[in-house]
């Protein structure tokens, strides 16, 4: 090795070629003179392994770069939009679970955007990514007027930054011992959102949400947690519908705890309750909030197996309704039915309330989730034994659809 570096030093003085000359062919004869070729040679030798090592080397580079290259486009191809973290950043911090779930997220939108555009060929998706000043940004999908669908909104977002006071206060409300540094509280949360308003009031309108949420507390510790579920809202009771939705959902459930489902299906009764109607929203699913045990690996696995559920719950329904025929009674009902989604939304839903708390909130993207009509009539009420007593029934009191 000293030879080679003294190889070294000579090419650094004149061209590589020279100072093999110099070296193999200047040397005096005898024996002094063959142990200098011999070095000679052994540098040779080691260089010549270097550049094999080299050649190696940059060919794996290339190959890892065209890897890489190939990830990004599969990306592309995989989401409705970039993310809002970049692609580059999600593949450098793939093994992290902010990325992975991100990467979930993003998946999610663009299954359901699909299969609804699937279903509604004559509409298309307005994509819309944006950004907010005090960090973050989010991608909002929206379909509207479409032949099916009178709206269809899919919204991703992940932000950062500092809670508001207000949002901080809604979160201590629920149990969260939140300790500031100088009055403040550094956050991300991320997730996807989404609500279908159909246009036939024989399609069930459907939400889903599943997020992450993560704060850092004044000692530099963090409290993290995941939130979410899938909860159907028809105009007309069908029971073949609710059990396939339910049942769905429940499998999704199972294959992490069996106590989940019941655990979560009644948590989704009582969020979605109408207080000053005295009625659920709909016929529920599954709600959750605040989880962050018992690690989280395995609660993100849970919402992983959730958010896979969503299209097969729901896309059956759709197809299997969309072309049923209707009345103008049918279709009054329907509205009268979103008003009071409509109520519920504004007055009681806490991702609303947190979105319209935060600053720099896109407020677009926060009522996506109202539809494009709705209807308020003075001392509604359906004839008793009709069909549209017979949905209010069910929203006074919850039924068991798997059992």
């Amino acid at each position: 090795m000293a030879a080679a570096a003294r190889l070294f030093r000579g090419a650094a003085r004149g061209p590589p070629a020279l100072a093999f000359t110099r070296a193999l062919g200047s040397a005096p004869p005898g024996p002094v003179g063959r142990g200098a070729r011999r070095a000679a040679l052994a540098a040779a030798g080691t260089l010549g392994g270097l550049g094999l090592a080299l050649g190696l080397w940059r060919r794996q580079a290339a190959l890892a770069a065209a890897r890489e290259d190939e990830e990004e486009k599969e990306l592309r191809q995989r989401f409705m939009a970039p993310p809002v973290s970049g692609l580059r950043e999600l593949r450098r911090r793939r093994r992290e679970l902010r990325s992975r779930m991100e990467v979930l997220i993003m998946e999610t939108q663009a299954e359901m955007c699909r299969a609804l555009a699937d279903l509604d060929p004559g509409a298309s998706f307005a994509v819309d990514s944006w950004e907010r000043k005090e960090g973050g940004g989010g991608i909002s999908c929206v379909l509207q007027d479409g032949e099916v669908f009178e709206k269809a909104g899919v919204n991703v977002s992940v932000v950062s930054g500092f809670l508001s006071e207000e949002a901080a206060r809604q979160m201590r409300s629920r149990g969260k011992s939140l300790k500031a540094k100088d009055g403040k509280l550094p956050f991300c949360a991320m997730g996807v959102s989404s609500v279908i308003h159909p246009k036939n009031p024989h399609v069930p309108t459907m939400h889903f949400n599943y997020r992450y949420f993560e704060i850092e507390e004044a000692d530099g510790t963090k409290q993290w947690w995941f939130g979410g579920g899938t909860d159907l809202t028809p105009t007309y009771l069908n029971e073949e519908d609710a059990v396939h939705f339910h049942k769905t959902l429940k499998e999704a459930c199972d294959k992490h705890d069996l106590k989940l489902y019941p655990k979560y299906k009644k948590w989704c009764d009582d969020y979605f309750y109408i207080k000053h109607r005295g009625e659920r929203r709909g016929i529920g699913g599954i709600f959750f909030d605040d989880v962050d045990s018992p690690s989280k690996e395995e609660v993100f696995q849970f919402v992983k197996s959730c958010a896979k559920a969503v299209v097969p719950c729901y896309i059956p329904i759709v197809k299997k309704h969309c072309h049923d025929s209707f009345t103008p009674e049918e279709k009054l009902w329907q509205q009268l039915r979103r008003g009071r989604y409509v109520e519920f939304n504004l007055v009681y839903d806490r991702g609303t309330k947190f979105g319209l708390l935060t600053p720099g909130s896109r407020i677009e993207s926060i009522l996506m989730s109202l539809p494009l009509t709705a209807r308020w009539e003075y001392m509604h009420n359906p004839p008793e034994s009709s069909k549209e007593a017979e949905m209010l029934e069910v929203l006074r009191n919850p039924k068991d659809w798997v059992h």
